[in-house]
Formats: C-alpha cells, sequence, structure tokens
C-alpha cells in the first residue's frame, strides 16, 4: 500500500513495515537525502466560531516558569476578543487532571491550555476521564513550555497566533492514545493509571535521557541533547517483548519511539510518517545497537529525520500496541516520565478537536 507522502507500508500476512522515500532535492548528510514527510493533518479541518468562554489552564513552570507571564497576555488579547476568561492555575505535577476534569464546558465554549506538551497532556486526560461527548470541546494550546512539540507541528509561532487561532474558531480533529500502566517510575510504583497521550510515548533510551535531562533543567532545551549523550554512553540493556496489533517481537533494543506528532524532545524530526489525524499511531523501533550505530542513528535523526533510513531502524503504524518487561522499565508519556511497564495503549481516532 503506497502513500502520496513518501512512505509505503507492504501489506502481508506479517506485520508491515513503513518505507519512506528520500527527498531528492535535499542536500545529502552522511550521504543520505532526508525523508519526504507525510502531512501532519490527512483531513480538513472544520469551520467554528469563536468560543464565548475560554477555561485557561495555567502551568506556572513550564518552561523556564513563564506560564504565567504568557497566560497573563494570552487573557488580555481573549478579553480584547470579548472572550470571558477563567483562570485556573496549575500547583503541582498531575494537578490540571483534576482541574480539566472538574470542569463544565458547554459546546460554545473551550479550553486553553499554557504550558508545553506535558500540561496539554494533562489537560486533555482530565477531560477525556469525564462520561461526556468529548469531540464537541475544543482545545487551544498556548506554548510556554520547553519543547511545545505539538505546537510546533501545528505551527504555532507565538502567544498572538495561538490566541488569533482560538479566536477564529476553527479547529482540526486529532487521535489520542489511551495508555494504561504502571504509576510511577521504576521503585516508586503507586498502581495503575491511565493517560490520553497527544503527541509521543518512549520506552528505552529516550526516557534514559530525558531523566537525566530533568536534573538539568536550568540548562533550557540544550539539557536534552546532554541527556542523550549520557544515555548513549551507558547504553544500558533492554529487553522487552513488544506486541503492535497481535505481532509480538521479543528482542533487546535500544529504543521505541512512538509517536502521534512528528517531533518530539526539543523539536527532534522523530516521526516523519506521523499524521495528526489518520486514526494511527507510528513507532520507531531503534534495535540493539552498538554505542557507534545509537551515535550514527542519532546524528542521523537531528539532520532532519534521516535516522529512518539507518539498517538498525524499523517504523511501523498501528492501532493496539502492549510492552511488556522482565522487571519494571520507565515509561514517558508527552515529555513527563510518569509511569512504568507494562504498558498497553489503544489508538482512539479523531476524538478531540484543537484550534487550527
Amino acid at each position: 500500500m503506497a502513500s502520496t507522502d513518501g512512505k509505503t507500508s507492504n501489506d502481508s500476512t506479517t506485520l508491515s513495515v513503513m518505507n519512506f522515500q528520500p527527498d531528492e532535492s535535499s542536500k545529502k548528510r552522511k550521504g543520505i537525502h532526508r525523508p519526504m514527510p507525510t502531512k501532519v493533518f490527512s483531513k480538513p479541518s472544520n469551520d467554528g466560531v469563536k468560543p464565548s468562554k475560554v477555561f485557561m489552564l495555567v502551568n506556572p513552570y513550564s518552561g523556564k516558569k513563564k506560564g504565567m507571564k504568557v497566560a497573563e497576555a494570552a487573557k488580555q488579547l481573549l478579553e480584547a476578543s470579548e472572550i470571558e476568561v477563567e483562570m485556573h492555575i496549575s500547583q503541582h505535577s498531575g494537578h490540571l487532571v483534576d482541574i480539566a476534569s472538574s470542569l463544565d464546558v458547554q459546546s460554545d465554549q473551550a479550553i486553553a491550555v499554557v504550558g508545553g506538551d506535558g500540561s496539554l497532556s494533562e489537560s486533555i486526560t482530565g477531560w477525556m476521564m469525564q462520561s461526556k461527548d468529548n469531540s464537541t470541546i475544543r482545545f487551544g494550546m498556548i506554548p510556554a513550555g520547553t519543547g511545545n512539540s505539538q505546537a510546533h507541528d501545528f505551527g504555532i509561532k507565538s502567544t498572538e497566533d495561538a490566541v488569533s487561532r482560538i479566536v477564529n474558531g476553527s479547529a482540526q480533529s486529532i487521535d489520542l492514545a489511551r495508555v494504561e500502566l504502571t504509576e510511577g517510575l521504576p521503585g516508586k510504583n503507586k498502581g495503575q493509571m491511565i493517560r490520553y497521550s497527544h503527541n509521543l510515548v518512549t520506552w528505552g533510551l529516550g526516557v534514559d535521557s530525558t531523566i537525566k535531562a530533568e536534573k538539568m533543567r536550568w540548562m533550557g532545551s540544550i539539557r536534552y541533547d546532554v541527556g542523550i549523550l549520557m544515555a548513549i554512553m551507558a547504553n544500558n540493556r533492554r529487553h522487552a517483548s513488544l506486541y503492535l496489533d497481535g505481532h509480538k517481537m521479543e528482542d533487546d533494543f535500544t529504543l521505541f519511539l512512538i509517536q502521534n506528532s512528528q517531533t518530539g524532545g526539543s523539536l527532534l524530526p522523530l516521526a516523519p510518517g506521523a499524521s495528526l489525524d489518520d486514526g494511527l499511531m507510528d513507532i520507531g523501533i531503534l534495535k540493539k545497537m552498538t554505542r557507534r550505530d545509537i551515535l550514527k542513528a542519532f546524528g542521523l535523526l537531528k539532520k532532519e529525520g534521516r535516522h529512518v533510513f539507518h539498517p538498525r531502524v524499523d517504523y511501523h503504524q498501528f492501532k493496539e500496541l502492549r510492552i511488556e518487561t522482565p522487571e519494571p522499565t520507565a515509561i514517558n508519556i508527552d515529555g513527563e516520565n510518569i509511569g512504568s511497564t507494562p504498558l498497553s495503549m489503544e489508538v482512539l481516532p479523531s476524538v478531540v478537536q484543537v484550534f487550527h
């Protein structure tokens, strides 16, 4: 089955592999063209009207603690457009889940999240936990985090740009992944939890790197690069059983990059074949590698996603996924290190709308 955007997957009784086409108009890096990316959206946006009221959910700790400053600026712009604003401020990690789950949002109103990918993830998770029709409520992204991967894929460039989209009212339906896993990192488990992921889920070296990076927040976005280098040098052994739509793979692996959006971390092009609304999620599997192979793969990744052509990297698409490991291993969801294996995922097509 061939796509229109530079990727193909082979139909067979076995699990299909995504094959990326090189963009021959690009300059070669390390002898490889960049891949042809797919379209971020496969479906048209939904026309809408300006919301009458916005529930603004704010993470004041996002980025370099600039959340409140961004929120106040956004509030002024929204009120200048005659939109009522009700502000709610997060006090601790996970608080936005509780806040969003308690909101009574009408169909002519909206939720706007000031923060990064993790803040949006918490807010969507809280709202999805309500037993309501989620598809009618629109979310606004007002980026104030370190990475802002989802805002990047939406092309949101500033607070003013984000607010203008809310005022315009048009929205894009996006997929989510319902993720069930163990709450807390290994050694700090607290029982089962459910999160709804809009961006990415990571297992393996990538989580090791973000755990290290979180201890270096003072460095800003460069901490991701430092964390990756430290994790590569450690190159811990990781064994897992991976199930994709019923197909089992058991081996030693380096990293799973499970993506709904194309970018992650410090805007790295992790999944150039991902679309936010195609009813599927993409997984990049980095097989067991030497340090030299890992360094080469990450060098290619940083150069416009050329890692997809590395011989030890495979990409697949799926609707259901499960990860089992001999011992609990860490999981990162939408930029936050919050859980451990075992993990189960189910893709929910077009269940929320985001202003676009």
